[in-house]
C-alpha cells in the first residue's frame, strides 16, 4: 500500500517515513504543498498523511482543491494545533481524520490501518493475494506456500506482494526499484537481481513450480506456468 506524505518538517517526515516502510508501506514524501498536490493528481495512493502548516500553501486548501476534483482518498491530517475549530475545518473540507502534533508513532499507525478498513475492507483487513499455491495474506502479513509458512522480511514481503498484484506481467526492474523502493536505481546496480535471489530461495527452491521467473534483458514475472524451463541463474530465459 503506497502512502502519500507531505510533510515540511525533514526530520519528522523521515521518521515517519522510515516507520511506514518498516511497517510494509510504500511512502512518497514532499516537503512542500505544490509538489506534494501535484503527487495527489498524478499517482494513486491508499491513504494520504497531509501536514496543514505548510510553506507555501495551506493543507486545508490542498485537500478542499483534491476533494473539489472528485478524489476520495483518505486523509489524515497532521497538525501541531490543537484549536477544536481547526479540527473541525479539517473535517468539513474532506479530511477524514485529525492528529496533533506530535504523536506516538504507534497512534499514527493506528489511525492508517482505520482509514484502510473504513475507505475499503478489501484494502487492509480481508486481502489474500494467491497463485497457485502461494497465497498471502497482507492483512496478517503472513504467506505460504503449498501449506507451509514463508518468514519474509518487510522488504520481502513488499517485493513478493508487488509481485503478485502485477502477477502475469513483465516488470522491468526500474519499475520495481520505484514501486518497492521508492528510489531509481542506476541500471548497472544488482539490488534487484540480489533481492529476487533471495526471495526465489524462500519461495521457489523447495518447489518443481517456479513462480518467480526471468525475462531476458526485460525484468521479471510472477507466473504459474504449466510447462518452464528455469536454471538458477537470473539472466536466463523463462519459456
Amino acid at each position: 500500500m503506497k502512502v502519500l506524505l507531505v510533510e515540511d518538517e525533514l526530520k519528522l517526515g523521515e521518521y515517519i517515513k522510515k516507520g511506514l516502510t518498516e511497517a510494509g508501506f510504500i511512502v512518497d514524501h514532499h516537503l512542500t504543498g505544490l509538489d506534494g498536490y501535484h503527487a495527489l493528481m498524478t499517482e494513486e495512493f491508499s491513504v494520504i498523511l497531509m501536514d496543514v502548516m505548510l510553506p507555501d500553501v495551506s493543507g486545508f486548501e490542498l485537500v478542499r482543491n483534491y476533494r473539489a476534483a472528485g478524489k476520495q482518498t483518505p486523509v489524515l491530517f497532521l497538525t501541531a494545533k490543537d484549536d477544536l475549530s481547526d479540527k473541525i475545518k479539517g473535517i468539513e473540507i474532506g479530511g477524514d481524520d485529525y492528529l496533533t502534533k506530535p504523536f506516538a508513532f504507534a497512534e499514527l499507525i493506528v489511525r492508517i490501518k482505520s482509514l484502510l478498513r473504513r475507505a475499503n475492507q478489501a484494502d487492509y483487513q480481508s486481502t489474500i493475494l494467491q497463485i497457485a499455491d502461494l497465497k498471502m495474506d497482507i492483512a496478517k502479513r503472513t504467506v505460504y506456500r503449498g501449506g507451509k509458512p514463508i518468514k519474509l522480511t518487510a522488504k520481502e514481503f513488499s517485493l513478493l506482494q508487488f509481485l503478485l498484484e502485477r502477477r502475469g506481467e513483465v516488470l522491468p526492474r526500474t519499475v520495481i526499484a520505484s514501486q518497492v523502493w521508492d528510489v531509481n536505481f542506476d541500471n548497472d546496480t544488482n539490488v534487484i537481481d540480489v533481492a529476487i535471489r533471495r526471495l526465489r530461495i524462500k519461495i521457489d527452491d523447495d518447489h518443481e513450480a517456479k513462480l518467480i521467473h526471468t525475462v531476458r534483458g526485460m525484468g521479471y514475472r510472477l507466473e504459474a506456468l504449466a510447462t518452464e524451463v528455469q536454471s538458477d541463474a537470473d539472466g536466463d530465459d523463462s519459456k
